[in-house]
Formats: structure tokens, sequence, C-alpha cells
């Protein structure tokens, strides 16, 4: 059976019922162009634009119409709750310095676990919770939501 290559992408959320499931972390869920295996256990390809960032609830779709809906995948990851907004714009700032990957909530930012950041983050004063949860961070202030890029250069 001939491998099936999911090309288009329609960032979500989308109300269109998808076939299949495609299951992947955030570090997978940045490659644009990988062999994948469907939540089915069918063996797929994933061909998009260089780039590209896939969100749970994306879907995927291939030259025959059929489509895929993207899930984030539980991942290992610390969670920071601070009510101290001061604190916990200080904890940003220098998770952000360090080039980590943040999801924001409302009173809470999240980063795959890593116990250095976690020994940072209590000498800042704020608490850690381990979980396993899906972990959507950020895009960064040049990537648009749709996975490409604004221009931006720097001169030097």
């Amino acid at each position: 059976m001939a491998l099936t290559i999911f090309d288009e992408h329609v960032p979500g959320p989308v109300e269109q019922v998808a076939g299949d499931r495609l299951v992947l972390p955030f570090e997978r869920r940045q490659v644009a162009r990988q062999r994948v295996k469907l939540a089915s256990g069918r063996e797929a390809a994933v061909l998009l634009p260089r780039g590209t960032v896939l969100r749970g609830g994306d879907l995927l779709r291939c030259r025959t119409g059929e489509t895929i809906e993207v899930v984030a995948a539980p991942e290992d990851v610390s969670t920071v709750h601070c009510r101290d907004r001061r604190r916990l714009a200080r904890l940003a700032y220098h998770l952000g310095n360090r080039h980590v990957s943040l999801e924001v909530g409302d009173g809470w930012v999240r980063y795959v676990r890593d116990h250095v950041l976690d020994d940072m983050v209590r000498h800042l004063g704020c608490e850690v919770v381990h979980e396993s949860v899906p972990f959507e961070p950020e895009g960064g202030a040049y990537v648009r939501g749709d996975g490409g890029h604004h221009a931006h250069h720097h001169a030097h």
C-alpha cells in the first residue's frame, strides 16, 4: 500500500471532522517533513513548507481529500502557578533569557521539565508542579499562527 502524503496544513481549531489522528509532542510538531505513524497504526508522511508548526486541533489534508487531526501529545512538563504577577513576570524574563520555550496561561507558565530550570524557579520563590499534559508554547514574536514567518532582520 502506498504511503499517504499529507501536504496541506489547515490551522485549527477546525470544526471539520478528521478521519484519523496524528499524536505528536511539540518537538515533533515543529518538523515539517517527516514519516509518522497515525493513531490507527497506519504510516504516513508529512510534507509541509519548512517553518510550519503544527498545533493541537490543526488538520492535515492529502491530495485525495483525506484529513487527519493533529493532537498535542501529553509531555513531561513543569508548570509554575504564581499569584504575584511581578514574580511571574521576572520568572518569564529569566526563562526567556535562556531561550526556553514557554506556554503562558493566566497566572502560570509551563516548560518542558528540566531539573536545572526547576531549581532556578524555586530560587526565584515560585513553586513547580510536574505534570504530563499537552504542551503548546508561544510561537514567538516573528512567527505567524499559520507557521509562516514575518520578515525581520537585524542590522549588525
